[in-house]
């Protein structure tokens, strides 16, 4: 075969034989946690520590400890120690440190600060590994082989509280993912009492909610936690806790999130800052020491704390979410569990560890129990068994002659011969007999519970107890509820301000801060261009912006750029990208949608359309139907509260008549209602304010009633006036 030639081959079986092996390695032994709350390499370094005798001795240094783990995990010493690092008192990254530790192991909660090379820092097994370790020699769980075969190491460690949920737990594997947050020692084994003593019973009423070694709050949804005890999924919010100092006007943060870390939030605020959208503070700096996390920040004058911190908590990971996936190894598959499932199979397998801990006692008590009956035979005469010793002259032959002599098997014998010669008198034998009884009692009590999961499950509550009673901490995540956090959303950063909107003929915006127009008011227009429409509005105004194409179009004032007098403005057709022919012919500018739209139509017509009907719960840029297209449009205005106008007819008559007449109506398109008749086909051609007409003598005008055909124009009021009928 010629090197150049190609194997074809399937890409399942490719995938059968090379990546799936793979995948499953890392699923079983590197990314997920199984029952004891502890993944292999957790697992493989805890107990090397374990045969160092580290729970009872004092402190060796970390190199030594990273050494001896190679002999059960094969990696590299820097990937075993800084699984270390994550375990130790030092790091703060767990609620219960499994390690001891004297040194510098860094802090989860920083990015940039290291921790000290394994030869200068000292470790042992912190306290509450005897809950770990508790009856490993009794054959509690199975042994295995290292990976060369030369050691042997345990399978899980029989934890007698559920461990699995007191420490946090990440990990990454191919094609699925764990995340289980941490609780309070104290609930979980609570929630695990209740639930040994009542399989129905509300594990919610004992474990409040997740608790991090990080403090900070969580932010409850009763729905969500709900959801994440009942499915083993979900997620919830934490965020961080800050106190104000008055006298130097500056925030102190000093608990943040577990999920995040202090050069994280600073960057988040030093980006805010840059891009104008934090304008309160004067400096930001990282001031963490040996007394624990600080973050400060230094505030302009007259600034609010409380609402600087709502943004903050909006827009930068001074409030996270924590995603919770509590996907578990049991029995060497991966399962995602709720809290109740959990706890169920964490209990079936301390009662196995129990059972299996209460055969070995009692093979061990039956043992003695079998030797101490053999010794009783003895004490019938002692000086019997002297004089067997004596007179047997061949060594082999003793234990053969104990054994026939008294009637007692060759263990018991043998454990005759061993005794010494200075402990073969009646006080001595009659001391050691005398456990017998105690013996076969205690016997007799653990075959008892053996047989009873009723007195395990007695058993597993009062390790329980003690275990909380022992290492049980007060909360460190304060619970906070939902209803009382203030929802800051984007246009809470934004700044408010008085400004002028400008309409020209040709269609050009312009929007200017008042204080802007102040010192520079002529406006620059193109030529033969003019301003149709003057409009006062704020920078968190939505404008409405009315097209000859019966379409309304809307914005959020600030997402305008601000021009100057000087600039000619921003050109509609491309910011509402208009469609060919359609101009904007009106604008508002509102903030709570107040009043009412006029419109007058050529058919006589005038609709009085509530502004609310504009406003939209989406963020919807552009409306159809904004008016009615059955006549043409001569007249369009906003008005705040019910108005005069004066209608003016093709026949030169004039109505003055109150909008309070006509009622308004919800529907953008409505017709309206007849206003001025029609007379010998007579059209409407213009409506104009009282103020804007120069008519003197109003009352003249006016009619109580719409519709009505109107009043000639007197010739007075023609004459004053130079009327301008539109288009």
């Amino acid at each position: 075969m010629s090197s150049n030639s190609v194997i074809e081959q399937k890409i399942v079986d490719t995938l059968e034989s090379n990546y799936m092996p793979y995948a499953m390695s890392v699923i079983l032994s590197r990314a997920i946690p199984e029952i004891d709350g502890l993944k292999p390499s957790h697992r493989k370094l805890l107990y090397t520590m374990y045969k160092m005798g580290l729970l009872t001795g004092g402190r060796t240094k970390s190199a030594n400890v990273v050494g001896q783990t190679m002999k059960l995990n094969p990696h590299g010493d820097m990937a075993i120690y800084e699984t270390l690092v994550r375990l130790t008192r030092g790091n703060d990254a767990l609620l219960h440190p499994y390690v001891d530790s004297k040194g510098n192991f860094g802090k989860y909660y920083s990015r940039d600060m290291k921790f000290a090379a394994p030869r200068y820092t000292e470790v042992k097994l912190d306290k509450i590994c005897e809950e770990l370790f508790k009856d490993l020699d009794k054959n509690t769980v199975d042994f295995v082989d290292n990976y060369d075969g030369t050691m042997k190491e345990p399978v899980l460690l029989p934890t007698t509280y559920p461990n699995i949920l007191v420490n946090s737990n990440q990990g990454i594997a191919v094609g699925m993912a764990s995340n289980i947050c941490s609780f309070n020692l104290i609930e979980v084994c609570d929630a695990a009492i209740a639930y040994l003593e009542d399989e129905d019973a509300d594990i919610s009423e004992h474990l409040k909610a997740p608790d991090f070694p990080s403090g900070g709050q969580i932010i409850y949804n009763k729905k969500n936690i709900e959801r994440i005890y009942n499915t083993g999924r979900g997620s919830f919010k934490l965020r961080a806790k800050y106190r104000f100092d008055k006298e130097n006007n500056c925030i102190e943060i000093f608990e943040i999130p577990y999920t995040t870390t202090t050069e994280a939030i600073m960057d988040g605020i030093i980006t805010l800052i840059k891009d104008n959208k934090i304008k309160e503070i004067v400096d930001v700096r990282d001031e963490t020491d040996l007394k624990g996390l600080k973050i400060t920040l230094d505030l302009k004058k007259n600034t609010e704390p409380d609402i600087l911190m709502e943004k903050l908590f909006r827009f930068t990971t001074l409030e996270d979410s924590f995603n919770c996936n509590f996907n578990i190894l049991i029995n060497g598959r991966p399962k995602v569990l709720g809290i109740k499932g959990i706890l169920k199979e964490w209990v079936l397998f301390r009662i196995e560890c129990i059972k299996r801990q209460i055969t070995y006692d009692i093979g061990k008590k039956s043992d003695k129990l079998h030797l101490l009956l053999g010794l009783k035979k003895i004490l019938l005469d002692i000086d019997k068994a002297i004089k067997i010793i004596r007179n047997t002259e061949e060594d082999a032959l003793v234990i053969p002659n104990l054994m026939e002599g008294f009637g007692i098997d060759r263990q018991q014998a043998e454990f005759v011969a061993e005794i010494k010669l200075r402990n073969l008198n009646k006080e001595y034998i009659l001391n050691r007999v005398s456990e017998i009884e105690s013996l076969k009692s205690s016997i007799e009590e653990l075959k008892d519970t053996l047989g009873s999961e009723k007195k395990i499950k007695k058993v597993i509550i009062k390790q329980l107890k003690d275990v909380a009673k022992k290492y049980g901490k007060p909360r460190k995540t304060e619970i906070i509820h939902e209803e009382h956090i203030e929802e800051i959303t984007h246009e809470n950063l934004i700044e408010d301000y008085n400004l002028k909107l400008f309409l020209t003929k040709e269609n050009y915006l312009k929007k200017i801060p008042l204080t802007s127009l102040r010192g520079n008011p002529e406006q620059k227009l193109k030529e033969d261009d003019e301003i149709i429409q003057e409009v006062e509005g704020r920078n968190k105004s939505d404008l409405l912006l009315f097209s000859n194409k019966h379409t309304v179009y809307k914005l959020k004032l600030f997402e305008v750029e601000d021009c100057k007098a000087s600039s000619l403005g921003i050109y509609l057709a491309n910011l509402l990208e208009l469609e060919e022919g359609e101009e904007i012919i009106y604008i508002t500018a509102t903030d709570e949608y107040k009043g009412y739209m006029i419109f007058g139509f050529e058919n006589g017509k005038v609709a009085k359309i509530d502004l609310k009907s504009y406003e939209t719960k989406t963020n919807r840029k552009k409306l159809a139907n904004a008016y009615s297209d059955t006549s043409k449009l001569i007249y369009i205005s906003h008005i705040l509260e019910d108005v005069e106008l004066v209608a003016f007819s093709s026949l030169n008559k004039v109505l003055v008549f109150d909008t309070s007449k006509i009622n308004p109506k919800t529907t953008r398109n409505s017709q309206g209602v007849q206003v001025l008749k029609s007379k010998n086909g007579s059209t409407m051609t213009g409506i104009k304010a009282l103020e804007d007409t120069g008519i003197k003598d109003f009352d003249y005008y006016r009619t109580k009633n719409i519709p009505a055909v109107g009043y000639y124009l007197k010739e007075e009021d023609e004459e004053d006036i130079q009327l301008r009928i539109l288009d």
